[in-house]
């Protein structure tokens, strides 16, 4: 970590969110999108869009990344049930091999453009390919890591305007 990175795990103030579906985070998104935000991690709002256009499209096409077999093991067993039904925990650090998930600068309105096409897919195609982590899922528990993993990233996304927060 350089100097100038910050430690998700300690960030504070982020938003409280929660989505029951796609929409609403597309929702959530949309009106962030909207109005000037601030992102309190190391990521801007633009690349927090892209990156997660390019995770939910993986959930669908697939992807030659795997996390180590013990890994993928402990966590179906131990995490799973947990990372389906609760925010994941900032502050994970991605391994050298999964470094293209880091998105490069992006606009608002191109992350949000992307995050469109990909919650758009994740609407109309049924297929689900196996997580990286948590191997072969069904398309429902699918779409509920990906949400939590959505919510982790847009907890980082605040209104510059503190009247503008909503209570998620």
């Amino acid at each position: 970590m350089t100097s100038a990175e910050i430690n998700t795990k300690a960030v504070s103030g982020r938003r409280r969110v929660h989505y029951d579906s796609y929409d609403e985070a597309l929702a959530d998104a949309e009106r962030l999108a909207a109005i000037p935000v601030r992102t309190l991690g190391n990521w801007s709002y633009g690349q927090i869009l892209r990156h997660l256009a390019k995770t939910v499209n993986m959930t669908i096409d697939g992807s030659s990344l795997k996390a180590p077999a013990p890994i993928r093991l402990l966590a179906r067993l131990f995490l799973k049930k947990r990372m389906l039904t609760r925010t994941l925990s900032p502050g994970f650090r991605l391994p050298k091999r999964a470094r293209s998930l880091l998105p490069e600068e992006t606009s608002v309105a191109e992350g949000l453009e992307l995050f469109r096409a990909a919650v758009q897919r994740a609407r109309t195609e049924s297929q689900r390919a196996p997580s990286p982590l948590l191997g072969k899922l069904t398309p429902e528990e699918t779409d509920q890591f990906q949400l939590r993993h959505i919510e982790m990233h847009m907890s980082f996304v605040v209104p510059a305007d503190e009247s503008d927060a909503s209570s998620d």
